[in-house]
């Protein structure tokens, strides 16, 4: 997709005589030569050894009665040790996609051996206290190896850990395990940086996020769901604003930063209207909906297509909500729906002169 849309500008560059046809060939010529983000043999590899992992693991434990002690404790760790020496092995000859799969088949069965070893000897411990483990050697593999899908798979424990956390203690605090979902994503966006693992760090972004929203259920607070609304907003216009203090950060993280920012201020509002229903409130709080969302699309709406298009929905969805509680119960609901329709075409006619507004700017800034 990408590829075809700059062939396309190009193509134009040179038909206006802003580029020269050798140039745009060659330009063209090395976007080609760069590595592909994606593989699907990459893929189907990473795959295939979660596929191995499970097989050996079922295989092993399904005759485990049957196997001397000795041999049950070798086995495991024989497949740990020869997966990541393998795997160091064959990013030795240049063989990513190898040493990616053998690195998954060695995290993922040192989880499994913990499980069936601790079964084994009777060994004291819980489901949280293994997810800390697995999860903490799977990020020091992660570093010696400096491996991206070692990355994701952190994340993806990260995770596990704050669910496998949430089910044992029925979605309560207690103590300071808590705290631990927060610090996985910190360190998931350390390795991100470290091994270039860039899509991972939405793993940590969204941990932190359902973190989040986890802890408002705790509580049910208006202050707390106003202080989601108001940090949320305040991260936006801080990634957003030039010169940003965290400028450096913010850019090489690229769209994440201001998406998220936003994504936990509209889910602060969410929750203030959950507990603001009706009264004068409830237009202020309409009011700022709608203003949270402009702001949001003049200050990421050119370059965040991300942002741009939460903020329509949350737009047009404040509008539609409005006119539910405020004219429905007055017009009725044939009414309500003209009124939609008309309030929908208003959205969209904003939209364009915003969009306009942007595409002027950009123009005379490129001047």
């Amino acid at each position: 997709m990408y590829r075809g849309r700059l062939q396309r500008d190009l193509s134009l560059w040179v038909e206006k005589g802003l580029l020269g046809k050798d140039t745009a060939e060659t330009l063209l010529k090395e976007f080609d030569d760069r590595p592909a983000s994606f593989s699907l043999g990459s893929v189907l590899m990473i795959l295939a050894a979660i596929l191995l992992a499970a097989a050996v693991l079922l295989v092993v434990a399904s005759n485990w009665e049957a196997i001397p002690r000795l041999v049950r404790v070798g086995v495991v760790l024989a497949v740990i040790w020869v997966t990541h020496l393998a795997a160091a092995a064959a990013l030795k000859r240049g063989s990513v996609g190898v040493a990616s799969g053998l690195l998954v088949i060695g995290a993922l069965s040192f989880g499994g051996a913990i499980s069936l070893v601790g079964q084994m000897y009777h060994l004291s411990g819980d489901e949280q206290s293994v997810m800390y483990l697995w999860f903490g050697v799977t990020v020091v593999s992660a570093i010696l190896f400096r491996s991206a899908v070692l990355t994701a798979v952190a994340g993806f424990l990260a995770w596990a850990s704050f669910g496998v956390y949430l089910s044992a203690f029925d979605m309560r605090w207690l103590g300071a395990a808590p705290w631990v979902a927060p610090f996985m994503a910190v360190v998931i966006i350390a390795l991100v940086r470290y091994t270039g693992a860039d899509r991972a760090r939405h793993l940590a972004y969204l941990l932190m996020v359902g973190w989040l929203a986890w802890l408002y259920t705790l509580h049910s607070d208006l202050r707390l769901a106003l202080a989601y609304a108001v940090v949320g907003m305040a991260l936006l216009i801080l990634v957003s604003l030039p010169p940003a203090p965290l400028v450096a950060i913010v850019k090489s993280a690229g769209a994440a930063p201001a998406f998220y920012a936003f994504l936990i201020a509209v889910i602060g509002l969410f929750f203030l209207h959950v507990e603001i229903d009706g009264g004068s409130w409830l237009v202020v709080l309409g009011v700022a909906t709608l203003a949270a969302a402009i702001l949001a699309i003049a200050l990421q709406g050119r370059d965040n297509g991300a942002v741009r298009y939460m903020a329509y929905m949350i737009f047009a969805g404040e509008m539609l909500y409005l006119a539910s509680v405020t004219v429905g119960s007055i017009i009725g609901t044939s009414g309500l729906f003209l009124t939609s329709g008309v309030l929908v075409a208003l959205v969209a006619w904003v939209v364009i002169r915003l969009e306009r507004r942007f595409a002027s700017v950009g123009g005379e800034a490129s001047q």
